[in-house]
């Protein structure tokens, strides 16, 4: 397996792990994936095996240190240099779960905030999920207020 950084053309490969992973309220839509592509594809880590894209994870850059929802949608809000790496999603593909593919792309997105000396890295996940994440360091912060999906969210913060 191997981890690289997306390019324009690896937009299909991308749009469709998304689609299996999220429900539809919760899914980046195409029209997203292709803006958050465009505006930081340095901050997308694909995982794949034979060329085939296993797991991916996604996410801007800010200074600000909550994960807010209108962050999904407005690219113009990353800031390269800024101090927090926000993670949108860590997708993996179905056949592929429970085999430590989430894992090796979230170690690299923790040692690549390291290198870019980031104050630490931030995402929102659901409750059955917060003990998956407390495994890389992350601490639960409490209940968040995004309202994305119209599903409960938990914020979670890894400081380094």
């Amino acid at each position: 397996m191997q981890i690289r950084y997306a390019v324009p053309s690896d937009l299909d490969a991308i749009a469709a792990v998304e689609a299996q992973c999220f429900p539809a309220a919760e899914a980046a839509p195409r029209t997203q994936l292709t803006n958050r592509l465009a505006a930081y594809p340095n901050h997308f880590w694909l995982l794949e095996e034979e060329g085939q894209l296993i797991s991916f994870v996604d996410g801007m850059v800010t200074d600000e240190p909550i994960l807010r929802d209108e962050m999904y949608e407005n690219v113009a809000l990353h800031t390269e240099t800024g101090a927090w790496q926000m993670i949108f999603g860590v997708n993996t593909i179905p056949s592929h779960r429970r085999q430590g593919c989430a894992a090796q792309l979230l170690r690299r997105v923790i040692a690549d905030a390291r290198v870019q000396e980031r104050r630490g890295v931030v995402l929102t996940c659901k409750a059955h999920l917060t003990h998956y994440y407390a495994k890389f360091g992350f601490l639960d912060e409490g209940i968040s207020a995004s309202t994305h999906g119209g599903a409960v969210w938990h914020d979670m913060r890894l400081k380094l």
